[in-house]
């Protein structure tokens, strides 16, 4: 038997079922909202008691019936281990708030369709970056609640040993200011911020006048920028001041020696340390300058010599990688913090070349891209090939015409292999084998973001479908009836692990930071309450110890900012 909850999110009242220890709608659908010609799907277990094959959707406030179908066959979803019945309700295309229904089970979350659905979200997983910024104290006409002191300004870093050189021995302090807190924890990392800084500067190139549009009240705002311009530039200041000016090789973190406890930042007052250049740090550093320096050349006026800057840095960059092509990280004995370890350096070569040929137009950085060699995993940290096909595929015209047609072939095979699987999939979601792992939400995303581009080349609306399905995953379509993203929906994670959400006396978390998701390794089960459910699927749970499952993170935002732009500006033309 089930227990139920009554809870008030969003001004809702919404009925839960307890099952298990966790909390699961019975009916599950985005909690945001649909675009009006965006595909629309629900999901309902048959476990459930199902004895009907009708759904309706119905006016929220009301009730009232404004369009009904039939229910598709039940297939069988094994990571949840659940038998699946959909709904698609994609011809609903009429302003408003609406749920679904279906006799004998409970109603869904409710659920907005309009042109404006993704405009209150895109801002607030854009403002999350505000929310993580080192060295300003964030004030309450921009934060909010969430006002806080500054912490961490980082003008007073050490040069650890594993960083040391001639000119910077160990124990030399350098300033290296600014920057976003990663996730968790209150360190920076190389790695991570240049595919975040990456896929933002993508959201702004390839959608411009959906993401140069967003105003999400921070301090520069009206500065001529775009917001999105001004909140990348503060990360991008701080990764330009950890390239070693002597040589051009960049430190791979700027980090305590152990993460700080569940306090403020400005309580977080250990030591902090620049550890140890390395090889994928620097490429990485060289593809997200050479990308913000072309995409920053178009406001010389507002930051006169900054682009030159950024390709300069950028070269540099790659050539010291050309000189140390596998200097690979170690963790020091004394430092436990993030590692970001990566000895498989040829999605990095190919990324850092793309920027650098797309930006310089300079043949010797194209004889460095090996396309034949990439992989079409949805881009992470760990394997930036997508990077470079995005950024190609954006640029497609531009192209020799023999790369060109390698770009389009890879890019609608990847699309291909996709759609398949989610036009067989139980659960309308073409998940990849690192969705159920750390950071898998940020996988599902990532794929949303290759089968876009193929969408912009090949005009499949399939291949968009299936990208809209991965925010729905996001957003509470999923097996745990929850969205992955804090503040938004009306069952979202409210005890991320986050430290600041943790220690700043605020009941509601940080809003805007998209969680990590289900994760059946449980890495964190030893420090954590028992995960409600064992199922791949529905390995999760809303505790602010569950680093494994909840923890928020910069390079998991990214790509949802990137398809929520995409979406916006796709949907509306798409028949």
């Amino acid at each position: 038997m089930h227990t139920y909850l009554q809870t008030m999110r969003c001004g809702v009242l919404w009925t839960l079922a307890l099952v298990a220890g966790t909390v699961q709608a019975e009916l599950q659908v985005n909690q945001v909202g649909f675009l009006p010609l965006a595909a629309k799907w629900a999901a309902v277990s048959v476990g459930s008691g199902l004895q009907t094959n009708a759904f309706a959707v119905v006016n929220a406030a009301t009730g009232a019936t404004v369009q009904e179908g039939l229910l598709r066959p039940a297939a069988d979803w094994a990571p949840a281990g659940q038998r699946i019945r959909l709904a698609d309700f994609s011809t609903l295309q009429t302003p408003g708030h609406y749920r679904i229904r279906v006799a004998g089970q409970l109603d869904s979350a409710p659920f907005e369709v309009g042109g404006g659905a993704y405009e209150a979200l895109s801002k607030g997983v854009m403002k999350a970056y505000y929310f993580a910024r080192a060295g300003m104290p964030l004030e309450v006409r921009y934060a909010g609640v969430y006002a806080r002191q500054a912490g961490h300004p980082d003008t007073e870093v050490r040069v650890h040993a594993s960083a040391a050189s001639a000119l910077r021995p160990a124990g030399t302090v350098i300033a290296s200011p600014q920057g976003w807190y990663d996730a968790g924890d209150y360190n920076k990392y190389i790695v991570n911020s240049g595919i975040t800084v990456g896929l933002l500067l993508a959201a702004y190139e390839h959608f411009p006048q959906i993401a140069g549009a967003w105003q999400v009240n921070i301090p520069e705002q009206g500065n001529g920028l775009p917001d999105v311009l001004n909140e990348v530039a503060w990360n991008v200041d701080w990764m330009l001041s950890m390239q070693d000016p002597a040589d051009g090789g960049v430190y791979h973190k700027l980090t305590n020696l152990r993460f700080d406890g569940e306090v403020m930042p400005d309580a977080a007052t250990e030591p902090r340390y620049v550890v140890q250049k390395t090889t994928a740090a620097t490429l990485d550093f060289a593809a997200s300058m050479a990308m913000a320096s072309r995409i920053y050349a178009q406001y010389e006026a507002q930051r006169p010599g900054y682009a030159r800057q950024l390709l300069l840095a950028a070269q540099r960059a790659f050539a010291w990688a050309g000189a140390h092509p596998q200097v690979f990280y170690v963790q020091p004995a004394d430092v436990v913090t993030g590692k970001y370890e990566d000895q498989q350096l040829a999605d990095e070569w190919a990324w850092a070349a793309t920027e650098l040929w797309l930006t310089t137009k300079a043949p010797r950085y194209r004889r460095q891209l090996d396309l034949a060699g990439l992989s079409s995993a949805p881009p992470s940290w760990q394997d930036v090939s997508g990077m470079a096909w995005m950024s190609l595929a954006q640029h497609i015209a531009a192209l020799p015409a023999a790369d060109a047609a390698q770009v389009r072939q890879a890019l609608q095979s990847n699309a291909q292999h996709y759609i398949a699987d989610w036009q067989a999939s139980a659960y309308r979601l073409a998940l990849p084998p690192t969705a159920f792992h750390w950071g898998g939400t940020s996988a599902v995303l990532g794929e949303g973001m290759l089968l876009v581009a193929a969408y912009r080349l090949s005009g499949e609306r399939a291949a968009l479908d299936a990208a809209q399905s991965a925010v729905d995953y996001v957003l509470g379509r999923n097996p745990l009836g929850q969205s992955l993203v804090t503040g938004f929906g009306t069952h979202s994670p409210l005890h991320p692990h986050h430290r600041s959400s943790r220690a700043d006396g605020v009941e509601a978390p940080v809003p805007g930071f998209v969680v990590g998701g289900p994760n059946p390794k449980q890495q964190d089960k030893a420090e954590c309450p028992p995960y409600p459910s064992a199922p791949p699927a529905l390995a999760y749970v809303d505790d602010a110890c569950s680093y494994a499952s909840n923890e928020v993170a910069i390079n998991w935002n990214a790509p949802m900012v990137y398809l929520l732009a995409a979406l916006q500006a796709l949907t509306s033309s798409a028949h």
